[in-house]
């Protein structure tokens, strides 16, 4: 909390919708920046991973196959803030390297961008945790479909995503 108020005043340490700190952060690196500088004023540095649900279908463009980092911007986003799947995976590679306790990515790509989550899942499966709810969707059709393409390494199973616990146990075997 320290860190946020130093950083962007005692609003940011208002409480956001799902019970987080919600400061004004300009783009991706610095929402981690603050969270790591956290970490280690903590002292607990050597116990934390860090997890992110990136939820990149919510700026993928499908005209452009372009991935937008920059879409909440009102006047539209410069050209060099929209991402290939490669420019993204590079993006992310380039996270695992600043922030070594980053663990788990959770849809990095866009629900149904299947090749680049199998890209993805060939780059760096074996060394971070990638999430499939988005593109999963506790769906044994889809599950089945990313472990034949090798997509990802993880499922997050929600019961209230198929319907029944019946499904969502058949999603999980």
């Amino acid at each position: 909390k320290s860190c946020i108020k130093k950083k962007y005043g005692q609003d940011a340490c208002n409480v956001g919708d799902e019970g987080g700190f919600a400061p004004s952060v300009q783009d991706n690196t610095e929402a981690l920046d603050v969270l790591m500088e956290a970490i280690e004023k903590s002292g607990h540095k050597e116990k934390v991973k860090i997890g992110t649900d990136v939820a990149a279908s919510e700026f993928y463009n499908k005209d452009t196959q372009k991935y937008d980092l920059d879409f909440k911007h009102p006047e539209g986003s410069p050209d060099d803030m929209k991402k290939s799947p490669d420019e993204m995976i590079e993006y992310y590679q380039g996270w695992m390297e600043k922030y070594p306790t980053l663990c788990s990515i959770e849809d990095p790509f866009d629900q149904d961008d299947w090749e680049a989550y199998s890209k993805f899942q060939a780059t760096v499966g074996d060394k971070v945790q990638i999430v499939g709810d988005d593109l999963l969707v506790t769906n044994p059709t889809r599950v089945s479909t990313a472990i034949k393409k090798q997509a990802c390494n993880a499922l997050l199973l929600k019961v209230n995503q198929i319907g029944s616990i019946t499904e969502a146990v058949e999603a999980a075997q």
